[in-house]
C-alpha cells in the first residue's frame, strides 16, 4: 500500500509540473468585434425579453417576443432547473427538463383542410 501511495504522489507531481508548463506566459483580453454591415443591424424588437421574477423561492424567467410569451425557465433554489415550453403559440405549455432538451422536432403546418 504505501508504494501505491508513493506512485501516485510521483504522479501527481509529473503532472502538476508538466500543466504549469503548459500555460501560455502571458493572455490578453479579445478585441471588442467590429460593428455590423451596414442593413444588418439587430433589431430590438425581434429580440426575445427576458423578465426575471422571484416566485417564492423560485426563480422565474419569462421569455417574450413581440410579447408573446413563448418560454419559461423556472429554477428552484436546491434542483435542476426546468422549462416550459409553448410550441404552437396556443397559451398551452409544455414542460421539459434540461435532461431533455436535446432536439426539438419542427412542427410545420404543410397542408389545412
Amino acid at each position: 500500500m504505501p508504494r501505491v501511495k508513493e506512485f501516485a504522489a510521483l504522479l501527481f507531481a509529473v503532472t502538476a509540473s508538466a500543466w504549469a508548463q503548459q500555460q501560455p506566459p502571458k493572455l490578453e483580453p479579445l478585441p471588442e468585434p467590429p460593428p455590423p454591415p451596414p442593413g444588418m443591424e439587430l433589431d430590438a424588437e425581434q429580440e426575445p425579453q427576458v423578465t426575471i421574477l422571484k416566485k417564492g423561492e423560485d426563480t422565474v424567467e419569462e421569455f417574450r417576443v413581440n410579447g408573446q410569451l413563448y418560454m419559461v425557465k423556472v429554477t428552484p433554489p436546491h434542483g435542476v432547473p426546468y422549462y416550459l415550453y409553448d410550441d404552437v403559440g396556443n397559451g398551452d405549455f409544455t414542460r421539459r427538463d434540461a435532461q431533455d432538451a436535446g432536439v426539438r422536432v419542427p412542427k410545420w403546418v404543410i397542408k389545412r383542410w
